[in-house]
């Protein structure tokens, strides 16, 4: 624990006539927990939580300006309308009951649709397509975007009317303000063609509507060197803006749709290196985003010149994560492995892998129930778990703080089971931030955890309760013939060592597109393999990913010696290589390599036990069925705490 009286993050900052009680922003993100366009109960939940977190500012984020900006689900919230203002309120007043400075961001989506469809055509400065789109959009007139500027005045005006200290307005990540600020993008030659013309009018309007209270801008920093919209735009942008209509303060992420929540290959924030460039170039308040979690880099990007810095996904992972920085006790914060599957899925609402008590609509938790194997008994006493995996861990860890003794086994010689496995892949080191917690909780409480060695059936029956968390393991693929074959497993625990000796390497991915198979290519291209081939009977690359993963993936791979081939299996291998055949209409051909990676079914790992007089058992995470990391760390979850209410 460090001493938090000499951390910068700590101090109190006056913005906009309210004074933060530290440095840390909860940045603009939603859980789309929102019904027609009003904020539901269970978002005001959400944020309340947060708020009591300790955050100095928070940032809501998935508010829309106009009917043309929303998708069909409406998961958006629709500021314009004054008939939701109470549902508005209630949100609003979760934060600032929580001692947050509350802001409500405001964004109208332009030519960006979310790749969720909609009912209206896209609209943008300039008939310029998105990359991210199939059709250029429908290019607003003078009195189009006029009425764009009324939208957001009205918005605005509803947000601080329903109880919102201020707003801050979208201008980043691709969306239609943004668009205005591109050279590449705004290529009009009325006055909106002057770039910075559509925002300042915009908060001119704004001001007058809410006085003095706050308004903030968001911009990014739009990736490619002809983006319209990099980081010398924006130092060239701002201060002219700063001066045609003065705003509170500004906040600078990076990226765009699909790029803007970078995964586990981003491993230190994007921007923290130009933090004292934009010092020199923006007089007002600066506000830091994107890839923040340690308190170094937080106090680094303070130093450079930044008044607060930002995050959205740690609040999630941990809405404690204010607290416990400014306390100095980063030891205790639950992290955010950059992982982006339960924020980004929304199923039904936005969730985390890593946070079990972050739940849908309708449920205090994430909904898990432990299988039962053993119905329980009346015998008393310690808690036996087998595995130390997430959710082996999470269930002792659950135990632990409620002061029930707890002993983990697990005869490998480190903890965490497949996850542990999945961070050997090159990018995908996150994994291994929950496993060091789950591991450091465990040593904090004072939990004893045995590895190397599996416990004896003599010394179970001293443990009225088992918890089996025991995993899963790779099934392997049969394929004849005489070529080196490895399983996804064995080849991530020596790919370092083998590539080298066998640098054209071929996976045979299972045909689901889900990291097994991505990692053991990107494993093979980070170990220098001269050529790697994908072979899947599925009909593409990475398929099962999110949009965001996929996206980002994509983007590292130009340049790399990777050929995909689809809808193709290996039936034999020779001496040298493989022979293929496609899956629909049988043609047979061949691949020369030196290994073949296969990447077989995971299948449940669970040792047969019998119960003895009055023991109860239960299952949790892949040894009932392999799934995701969420499943696993839930169920560990209510593992501990359904045997924690056994009667003794």
């Amino acid at each position: 624990m460090t001493d938090h009286g000499k951390l910068a993050l700590a101090a109190p900052f006056a913005l906009g006539g309210h004074t933060l009680r530290n440095r840390l922003v909860a940045t603009a993100h939603a859980t789309a927990a929102v019904a027609a366009g009003a904020p539901t109960d269970a978002d005001a939940a959400y944020w309340r939580r947060l708020a009591q977190g300790g955050a100095g500012m928070v940032i809501t984020g998935g508010t829309a300006v106009a009917l043309d900006s929303t998708v069909p689900q409406r998961y958006l919230t629709e500021a314009w309308r004054p008939e939701i203002k109470d549902a508005v309120r209630r949100r609003a007043e979760a934060i600032t009951d929580g001692g947050a400075v509350a802001i409500a961001q405001l964004v109208h989506l332009g030519r960006e649709t979310l790749g969720a469809g909609t009912y209206y055509p896209p609209v943008s400065a300039a008939a310029v397509r998105s990359p991210r789109e199939a059709s250029a959009p429908h290019p607003l007139s003078v009195e189009e975007v006029r009425r764009v500027v009324d939208a957001f005045r009205i918005s605005a005006a509803n947000s601080v009317q329903a109880g919102f200290d201020g707003v801050e307005l979208h201008a980043g990540h691709g969306y239609l303000l943004a668009q205005f600020l591109s050279r590449v993008n705004n290529t009009r030659d009325d006055e909106y063609g002057d770039r910075i013309a559509l925002l300042a009018q915009v908060i001119e309007a704004i001001r007058g509507e809410i006085g003095g209270h706050p308004i903030g801008v968001r911009v990014s920093v739009e990736p490619g060197d002809n983006s319209g919209l990099g980081l010398d735009d924006l130092i060239e942008l701002l201060p002219r803006l700063a001066a045609a209509s003065p705003f509170t303060y500004v906040n600078v992420t990076t990226g765009v749709r699909n790029t803007y929540v970078p995964g586990m290959a981003t491993t230190r924030p994007p921007l923290l290196g130009s933090v004292a460039r934009l010092r020199a170039a923006v007089g007002l308040p600066l506000l830091i985003s994107q890839g923040f979690r340690s308190t170094a880099d937080i106090e680094r990007a303070l130093s450079s010149g930044a008044d607060l810095v930002g995050m959205a996904r740690p609040f999630m992972a941990d809405p404690d994560f204010a607290r416990k920085t400014v306390a100095g006790d980063e030891r205790a914060i639950r992290p955010c492995t950059g992982c982006n599957e339960g924020c980004r899925t929304f199923e039904p609402t936005g969730s985390c892998s890593v946070n079990p008590e972050l739940g849908p609509p309708g449920s205090p938790t994430r909904p898990a129930i432990p299988l039962q194997l053993a119905r329980p008994g009346s015998r008393g006493g310690p808690v036996a778990v087998l595995g130390a995996g997430p959710a082996g861990m999470e269930c002792a860890m659950t135990l632990g703080r409620a002061g029930t003794e707890v002993v983990v086994f697990d005869p490998a010689p480190e903890v965490g089971g497949q996850a542990r496995l999945a961070a050997l892949g090159a990018h995908r080191a996150g994994w291994q931030k929950i496993i060091d917690h789950q591991r450091d909780q465990l040593a904090d409480l004072g939990v004893r955890v045995v590895l190397g060695t599996a416990p004896t059936a003599a010394e179970l029956a001293a443990y009225p309760r088992i918890v089996l968390a025991t995993g899963a393991r790779e099934a392997v693929v049969s394929v004849p013939g005489e070529l080196h074959t490895l399983t996804s497993t064995d080849f991530l625990h020596q790919y370092t060592d083998a590539v080298p000796h066998t640098p054209r390497v071929a996976v045979l991915d299972d045909g689901f597109g889900w990291w097994q198979g991505i990692s053991a290519v990107e494993s093979a291209l980070a170990a220098g393999a001269s050529e790697v081939t994908l072979i899947t009977p599925g009909n593409g690359f990475a398929t099962g990913l999110s949009p965001e993963n996929r996206t980002q993936l994509m983007n590292r791979l130009p340049g790399a010696p990777l050929r995909i081939v689809p809808l193709t299996t290996v039936t034999a291998t020779t001496s040298d290589g493989l022979r293929l055949r496609h899956v629909l209409d049988g043609r047979e051909s061949t691949l020369a390599a030196d290994v073949l990676v296969t990447v077989g079914e995971r299948l449940p790992h669970r040792p047969e036990l019998t119960p003895a007089q009055g023991q109860s058992i239960h299952a949790v995470g892949d040894c009932v069925v392999p799934r995701r990391m969420a499943h696993a760390i839930a169920e560990g979850r209510a593992a501990a705490e359904t045997v924690g209410v056994t009667p003794l």
